[in-house]
């Protein structure tokens, strides 16, 4: 199925760490895919939601490579991003998480990650990780089974 057919269902979008990885860095497989949603993003057709989990995944291989400039991109993006909320971390979230791990044995961080799209009610969540789809509370999109416009 086509990512923009996909998305037709989703208002709020959770971004998950590949895909934005995946943007910045121009992954030939995939960046087709994610320009789908960013064009829907600065066109004010969808808004996104990211976390401190999104920003850290993504912060980590600039760092290694002691590349300032791609980190500052990521954090445009992530934070500052057309029509992006930056949503951090709190007690409801951790709960939320804790409750996510143990309903579907994810890991942690993924757990972190969906409790921030579920507590501020994304209907759609953006990733590559096909063990996500376990959650069934909301509309996964695992970009491995989506196909570009």
């Amino acid at each position: 199925m086509k990512i923009s057919d996909r998305l037709q269902a989703v208002t709020r979008l959770f971004l998950d760490s590949a895909p934005v990885i995946y943007a910045v860095e121009k992954h030939p497989r995939y960046v087709d895919l994610v320009r789908v949603a960013l064009k829907r993003l600065d066109a004010g057709a969808l808004s996104a939601v990211t976390s401190p989990v999104t920003l850290a995944e993504c912060l980590i291989a600039p760092y290694r490579l002691g590349r300032a400039d791609v980190s500052q991109t990521f954090v445009d993006l992530v934070v500052y991003g057309s029509n992006v909320t930056f949503v951090t971390i709190d007690q409801a979230v951790a709960e939320k998480a804790a409750e996510l791990r143990a309903r579907y044995n994810l890991l942690l961080p993924d757990s972190f990650q969906v409790a921030v799209a579920m507590l501020v009610g994304c209907d759609g969540f953006l990733t590559n990780d096909a063990a996500l789809k376990r959650v069934t509370e909301m509309d996964v999109l695992v970009l491995d089974e989506l196909e570009p416009d």
